[in-house]
């Protein structure tokens, strides 16, 4: 019973970790990770941030989706952020993931 309980964790918690590898990878691919950090600004704020100001908005997603798609400026300074050349469905899946992070 405990090896069973132990191998059904071990499986959540690889795949957790995995789809998170796989979010990064995707960060990384569009070039997000090149202005934003996880845990400290570099051009723009750090995506902690952003989850921390925006997690609790009802409207955050699709609100983010559509900066990440139009670009943004003067929220977090005045460095603008462009838009980016992403599809919907990969500005979805990023800004879930951000709003995701504690």
């Amino acid at each position: 019973m405990k090896t069973l309980l132990l191998a059904a964790t071990l499986t959540a918690i690889s795949t957790w970790v995995m789809a998170a590898s796989v979010e990064e990878e995707l960060a990384k691919s569009k070039s997000c990770l090149g202005c934003h950090a996880m845990n400290k600004k570099v051009m723009g704020p750090a995506l902690l941030d952003l989850a921390k100001k925006y997690g609790s908005q009802p409207d955050a997603e699709a609100m983010l989706v559509q900066k990440v798609l139009t670009g943004s400026k003067g929220v977090w300074g005045s460095v603008a952020m462009p838009p980016n050349p992403i599809s919907e469905a990969d500005a979805t899946t990023l800004v879930k993931w951000i709003l995701g992070q504690k």
